[in-house]
């Protein structure tokens, strides 16, 4: 069943005036228009991905608009946010462009470090999926637009399953097995070919771990009318959150380090590999022989996929928010120049026309080992896709709960560990409310 997809839930007054950050009143508007230089522009591009990955689209663009340059810097991902927040804080005019984790759309636009989109409101609705559409609001307010929507597939390793004996899981949608199944298929594999794991996990943070919970019934964590308690102590997270230990005190998976999970899987140590649609384009220039499956749920639950990615906004102190404005239509809006986006890295694009696109040629992106990626990402999107929360309090909530997913992966007692979070992000989050 389709999930729902909740819309920005706005705070009040006194809420947003008590948020222990740098910047202004909700909305890009605090800050004071900047003239707009006649003649030719440069952007200022900003975000955390490789150059090469948005070269295409700024090649684009700047062919439809010869008078406007795109500059872009890359600032990496693990100090993405921070370097930001310092920019942005200090009302640096020499960002005119940036992409922004969806999730943090609403903290971004509570403190002003946006400017407000809403114009734009009705041209989008129809260009993409409801989920899409919704994360950009606040305080019912568009202020980004989306670039790249994304899910988790399941990858597994079709030498080492049929060593084992082991048949391929089907990529049939309605056939998607439970996390049980591939536990047991996994531990079956290890034991008769000596693989290191039976599962591995790419994305073991929020993104990734949040649809254990879910589909236990456990909800996002987040919840009450300005989505700022924490709710990440009950059953369903505890339950979910005993199983993701149990792979590693069961010796089901091992503990990697960072971003080092694909090349795990590419060397044929992981029976099952949980990934994204990303993965297909690196795993498809590797020799191991892979398959595509449905992202697994729990037997006694739901089917719930994570989804979202990043956006585009302006800063509300760029000096050039026209030229800034139809670089952003055309990476969102512009069928054309959203595809562009997606051209280097197998990232799904928002703009459902060129998501279409996309997916057909996913689909034979790596011949037959790649074959059925389509229709499992075009049913997540449909039916199982559930978006992180909208919340003001996203970043410490992020930290807060990741730092605790190591800790316990690390085998700290599951329940205390998550009443400790769920502590540090009633002081942490005190402030806001």
């Amino acid at each position: 069943m389709k999930k729902n997809v909740r819309r920005a839930a706005g705070v009040s007054s006194a809420a947003l005036a008590g948020i222990v950050l740098v910047g202004c009143a909700a909305g890009g508007d605090a800050a004071p228009s900047a003239p707009q230089e006649e003649g030719p522009v440069t952007l200022s591009f900003v975000g955390a991905d490789n150059p090469e990955t948005y070269a295409p689209v700024i090649d684009a663009f700047e062919a439809e608009n010869p008078d406007i340059t795109v500059e872009y810097t890359q600032i990496p991902l693990d100090s993405f946010s921070t370097a930001m927040q310092q920019r942005l804080s200090s009302k640096d005019d020499t960002v005119d462009v940036y992409t922004v984790n969806q999730p943090n759309i609403a903290s971004n636009a509570a403190q002003g470090f946006l400017v407000d989109l809403s114009a734009y409101s009705e041209e989008l609705e129809p260009l993409v999926p409801a989920d899409q559409y919704d994360v950009g609001f606040y305080d019912e307010k568009l202020w980004a637009l989306p670039v790249w929507t994304s899910t988790q597939l399941l990858f597994y390793n079709k030498d080492l399953l049929e060593q084992a004996g082991v048949a391929f899981p089907s990529a049939d949608p309605a056939e998607a097995m439970t996390w049980e199944q591939v536990v047991t298929l996994g531990t079956q594999v290890q034991q008769a070919t000596g693989a290191a794991s039976g599962l591995t996990i790419e994305a073991e943070t929020y993104y990734g771990l949040q649809p254990l919970a879910e589909s236990l019934g456990g909800g996002s964590g987040v919840t009450g009318s300005g989505m700022l308690e924490a709710d990440i102590a009950n059953a369903g997270w505890v339950k979910a959150m005993e199983w993701y230990q149990s792979l590693y005190t069961d010796g089901v998976s091992e503990r990697l380090p960072s971003l080092q999970g694909q090349t795990y899987f590419m060397d044929s140590n992981a029976a099952f590999y949980v990934g994204g649609p990303w993965d297909v384009g690196i795993f498809a220039d590797s020799e191991v022989e892979w398959g595509v499956a449905p992202f697994p749920y729990f037997a006694e639950g739901e089917r719930v996929t994570p989804t979202g990615s990043w956006s585009w906004g302006i800063s509300p102190y760029s000096k050039h928010q026209e030229a800034a404005k139809k670089f952003i239509e055309f990476g969102s809006l512009n069928p054309e120049g959203n595809r562009a986006t997606t051209e280097v890295t197998t990232i799904i694009p928002s703009n459902l026309e060129a998501m279409s696109d996309f997916l057909a040629e996913l689909d034979g992106r790596a011949g037959e080992r790649s074959a059925g990626t389509a229709a499992i990402i075009a049913d997540a999107s449909e039916e199982t896709a559930v978006a992180r929360p909208t919340t003001v309090g996203y970043l410490q909530f992020e930290q807060i709960v990741n730092k605790a997913f190591s800790d316990i992966a690390n085998g700290a007692d599951v329940k205390e560990r998550l009443d400790k979070a769920q502590e540090e992000l009633k002081d942490a989050w005190s402030a806001i409310r």
